[in-house]
């Protein structure tokens, strides 16, 4: 395997701003102005540090090995309280009549096909691609505090790479309990060339963890209780999923959501040290899981944000001469299913480098969009895998990226 050097400690006499953006650069002008402001940091791209097949500081670096999740096996999870907070009531029916079975066949039969030529494209792209172990996730298990059966193996959500450590997440969701057992001879591999490997603390995921009388409430008076820091996951001990996680260098945003609660966070910050920085970001949604489809960091100084679930920190990224791009609106129709996630999986894409991006060949607004940004588009569809969980970032976990550690904020 080839082994790329990942720096392990950089030191900056100060962190650089930004430059100002106007709406009308590309971002080609945005690369080359971060690069321009990056010549004024200690040039460490020659200090040797110990090889790693993992490293990744950020999500848009080129791409150079990633880890692309499989839909066989995919199971409907139980309902539970978490299942409820995190999605919208319609579904519930759903899970309550098939939680422990297999989605449909001919839809999991598709997304596996359309995951297969996602996979060939990132090939095709230069990328290297690797997939978990497939696992029958509709086994129960039993541990002492619940029993459930499995779900999926969506990458993004467990996994996430800092610098040249993988860290496995205590993922809030009893149905993904033992996901972690698809990706075992994976991280093996890579500990064994080098890489840093942390499990965070294993959740007892006890009736503890869950309120069970948020669900009492309306999906208004949720809202409301979202900013004052209440969801369906309480503080009984750390939980979070990567996926509520974007990063951007030492700067580190998250959002306290239905599966990440504070002592998760909290948890990361201690486990990361000084050398990043946190932060904890919020948005006017009732329903907060994972991150990137609300909040989707495309870029050095460049976001999507969603103009329905508004940043109530906007000001930090315009006051530091980020370019916020509100993507359009998604183009999926209303009768394909999406038991999991919203329609707004149209801006959970995946950057193979500044320039590229992987987008779903259906959303002909969000091509264009990327177009004018002067960002090269690489259509694959991907509507039965959204069906089952996520697009294009929720599928992946970027293993390896060509960079260094950098200030944006």
């Amino acid at each position: 395997m080839m082994l790329r050097f990942c720096l392990r400690e950089v030191n900056m006499s100060r962190i650089i701003k930004p430059i100002s953006l106007r709406t009308s650069i590309n971002v080609s002008t945005v690369v080359r102005g971060f690069l321009r402001r990056s010549s004024t940091i200690a040039n460490v791209s020659n200090i040797p540090s110990s090889t790693s097949p993992v490293c990744s500081y950020n999500e848009w670096d080129h791409l150079e090995e990633v880890i692309v999740g499989r839909a066989e096996g995919a199971t409907v999870p139980p309902l539970t309280v978490g299942i409820k907070g995190s999605t919208v009531e319609e579904n519930w029916n759903f899970f309550s009549k098939y939680g422990g079975r297999k989605f449909p066949l001919d839809h999991v039969k598709k997304a596996k096909a359309e995951l297969e030529e996602f996979c060939s494209v990132l090939r095709r792209e230069g990328v290297t691609v690797r997939r978990p172990d497939i696992v029958d996730f509709s086994v129960k298990y039993t541990t002492p505090d619940f029993t459930s059966t499995g779900q999926v193996a969506m990458p993004r959500d467990l996994l996430i790479v800092i610098g040249d450590e993988i860290i496995e997440s205590p993922m809030g969701w009893r149905s993904r309990f033992f996901e972690y057992r698809a990706y075992r001879s994976l991280l093996k591999e890579y500990f064994n060339g080098g890489a840093k490997w942390t499990a965070a603390p294993k959740p007892q995921m006890s009736d503890e963890l869950y309120d069970e009388e948020y669900m009492k409430y309306s999906v208004e008076e949720r809202q409301k209780l979202a900013t004052q820091g209440r969801f369906v996951t309480t503080e009984f001990e750390p939980c979070f999923d990567a996926a509520d996680f974007m990063r951007a260098g030492k700067d580190i945003f998250v959002q306290r959501s239905q599966v990440t609660n504070n002592m998760g966070i909290e948890w990361m910050r201690r486990h990361l040290g000084d050398k990043y920085n946190i932060h904890v970001l919020s948005f006017d949604d009732p329903h907060p899981l994972h991150i990137d489809s609300t909040f989707n960091i495309i870029g050095p100084g460049m976001v999507l944000a969603n103009p329905d679930r508004p940043c109530n920190q906007i000001d930090m990224f315009k006051k530091a001469g980020w370019k916020i791009v509100h993507p359009p609106k998604p183009m999926m129709p209303d009768d394909h299913p999406l038991w999991l996630t919203s329609k707004w999986l149209s801006m959970n894409v995946l950057m193979l480098d500044p320039t590229r991006v992987v987008v779903d060949k259906n959303e002909k607004s969000t091509i264009e969009m990327f177009e004018k940004l002067g960002i090269k588009t690489i259509p694959v569809s991907i509507r039965f895998a959204n069906s089952l969980g996520g697009g294009f970032h929720c599928w992946t976990c970027d293993i390896r990226r060509r960079g260094k550690l950098e200030s944006y904020l």
